[in-house]
């Protein structure tokens, strides 16, 4: 069985919008996009790599694969394996895309996706979507969370866990601490 792996960069309140650059998601009049520039470091540099590096398939909600499919296949040199894993895309209005190779799942995303899981193969790594997030977290889908967790508040923006999650308990499996004070935490679901 697959795992559903959710890989964020997380304020202290929480939030996950838009960390990496200002035109990321700009949605609601997001003013912040790019936190985290101030804050990267080797540690955490090592941190990211180490985990890009591990075997995956992509699991993206419609925003993410708009943000990546023009990006990444032009930068096969920074992360390879990126463009050879499979991109399973969550949309109800979009059925295809030049990034291959990619599966779009519509109409019930939760039944779609724990079918995925049941299928062996590489564990599902989510990055950003943070809709399709909340879709996952109400459904119990969620299996792992890779956090870096940055020494900072932004009191609005599209968060972690929002309305609907479920109440769930994980255990810390890896924890480490970057000099710029980002917390790197590794946890796995327990039962609930």
């Amino acid at each position: 069985m697959r795992k559903i792996i959710a890989i964020c960069h997380v304020s202290l309140d929480g939030v996950i919008q838009a960390p990496g650059g200002p035109a990321e998601d700009r949605s609601n009049d997001f003013p912040y996009g790019g936190w985290i520039a101030p804050y990267a470091d080797q540690v955490i540099s090592s941190a990211i790599r180490e985990q890009m590096n591990k075997p995956f398939d992509l699991l993206l909600g419609r925003k993410t694969f708009e943000i990546w499919s023009p990006y990444w296949p032009n930068h096969d040199r920074i992360w390879p394996s990126v463009n050879r894993a499979t991109k399973y895309v969550a949309s109800n209005t979009m059925t295809s895309g030049e990034w291959q190779p990619t599966v779009f799942l519509s109409g019930d995303i939760a039944e779609k996706i724990l079918q995925l899981k049941q299928e062996s193969g590489p564990d599902l790594h989510v990055y950003g979507s943070g809709d399709l997030l909340q879709t996952l977290f109400k459904h119990d889908l969620v299996d792992a969370l890779w956090l870096k967790i940055y020494p900072l508040t932004l009191g609005r923006g599209k968060r972690l866990f929002a309305d609907g999650t479920i109440p769930t308990n994980f255990k810390l499996t890896e924890s480490q601490v970057s000099p710029t004070g980002v917390l790197i935490v590794n946890y796995e679901k327990t039962r609930h």
